[in-house]
């Protein structure tokens, strides 16, 4: 059975539940981020960027919107709320690179990374924030060998957090770079940066020719990591996500809320 698809309450654009945001409305009537899903009771779902939220509790568009969708205007909406959807965002994308590191799903270290890729086994290329330029080159022409992409734009992500962010997300030191080398972990951590960096924006903080959230390449895509579009609901040319063997979308039925 297929997924559901939800609606966007600001732009009405319909996606996956993985590409959107769930907003949750506590029993103290405090809306909070629900990015897991996994709060009690109906849920409202976002698919707009930081700014895009801003502008929209600025013109009382999100009050009304929320209102429809919870059914009630007893709620108490904080101008906190865009930041603490970012913080939960970047959490659920840094529990989700802990996990896989935990899974032996993940790689860390220039030399068994570099080792790797010329063997033709990355399925997802990271870099810090302060990671060095001559690094990242290192480890893309690496990955380009390997992959038989050599002359193609074929590159890591730069992250939006510093190495020791990283490196405490992963329980490990100093923490510049990451390789993912099973397809499937692969897919879940791109999933789980999709929706942060659409979330931030297109610009993320990142020194130099560090490239943005839609840079990030794989020998399939040469688009973005793991097969899967690094954009949300309402980035332009957005479509639901597809089953890796399967040209049609995979979720094809449509609920609002939940």
């Amino acid at each position: 059975m297929n997924d559901p698809v939800r609606s966007c309450i600001l732009t009405r654009d319909r996606a996956a539940p993985g590409h959107l945001v769930r907003l949750a409305l506590a029993p103290d009537g405090g809306i909070f981020p629900d990015v897991r899903a996994k709060a009690p009771g109906r849920g409202a779902w976002i698919g707009v960027n930081r700014a895009e939220l801003t502008a929209a509790y600025a013109r009382g568009r999100l009050r009304g919107a929320l209102a429809r969708a919870f059914k009630t205007g007893e709620f108490a909406l904080s101008d906190e709320l865009p930041a603490m959807i970012e913080a939960a965002l970047e959490r659920n994308a840094l529990d989700r690179l802990g996990l896989e590191a935990r899974s032996g799903m993940l790689l860390t270290g220039t030399d068994k990374i570099e080792t790797a890729a010329r063997s033709g086994q990355l399925h997802a290329l990271y870099h810090a924030a302060d990671a060095g330029d001559d690094g990242m080159r290192k480890l893309a022409q690496a990955w380009r060998v390997g992959s038989d992409r050599e002359g193609s734009d074929l590159r890591g992500l730069a992250l939006p957090v510093a190495r020791p962010i990283l490196s405490l997300a992963l329980g490990r030191e100093n923490v510049v770079h990451i390789a993912l080398t099973d397809r499937a972990a692969a897919k879940r951590v791109s999933e789980a940066l999709d929706r942060w960096l659409h979330f931030i924006g297109p610009e993320p903080h990142r020194p130099g020719e560090i490239p943005g959230a839609r840079r990030q390449t794989t020998p399939e895509t040469l688009s973005a990591p793991c097969e899967t579009a690094s954009q949300g609901a309402s980035a332009p040319g957005f479509v639901p996500a597809m089953d890796e063997d399967d040209a049609s979308p995979a979720a094809t039925t449509h609920e609002e809320f939940e």
